[in-house]
């Protein structure tokens, strides 16, 4: 059995959501093992977002400007014109994914680096992206560590427990 094969998400844990008026932020907190440099350089290059994230970028996001951002595991890609408005490495990472802005932000800890999400996103798929963000997340840690699983989004998460982790999530924001 491959790594890959015994993968498995823990519980639905380091997630909330913030509500400003109608707008939902769901905010993700996780604690990695490896040195800020080295979660950027994962955040930001299109060749590690091709291992974890649940889209490709035709350009380095680490720089402000323009870059193109195309869903993947979805049945048609969304192809989303996005803007990188602020590229502060490697401590803050912000752009615009569509009709959501993301900004992330790179704490140095003495384990590590504490990373944070700020996802803006519908309430009707809060929960659905927080099951998305821990899964792609977990991946992401792998592969920063140098332990790569291969990406896991779309249809393919639901055999990674996708939809107990949306459950989970929606229980916890009581949704």
């Amino acid at each position: 059995m491959n790594k890959r094969d015994e993968y498995q998400p823990g519980a639905a844990s380091g997630a909330h959501v913030q509500k400003e008026g109608e707008k939902w932020t769901l905010v993700v907190v996780r604690d990695l093992r490896h040195a800020p440099a080295k979660v950027w350089n994962a955040l930001t290059d299109p060749a590690c977002l091709r291992e974890w994230a649940p889209f490709d970028a035709d350009a380095n996001l680490g720089a402000v400007g323009p870059v193109t951002l195309s869903t993947v595991g979805t049945p048609t890609p969304t192809i989303s014109e996005t803007h990188v408005t602020r590229a502060d490495a490697p401590n803050v990472l912000e752009y615009r994914w569509g009709n959501n802005d993301l900004r992330w932000t790179l704490e140095a800890t003495d384990t590590g680096t504490r990373l944070t999400l700020w996802h803006n996103i519908d309430r009707g798929f809060i929960s659905m992206g927080a099951a998305g963000w821990h899964i792609c997340l977990d991946v992401l840690d792998r592969l920063v560590a140098e332990e790569p699983i291969g990406r896991i989004v779309g249809g393919e998460a639901m055999k990674f427990d996708w939809p107990r982790l949306n459950t989970e999530y929606a229980q916890q924001f009581g949704l």
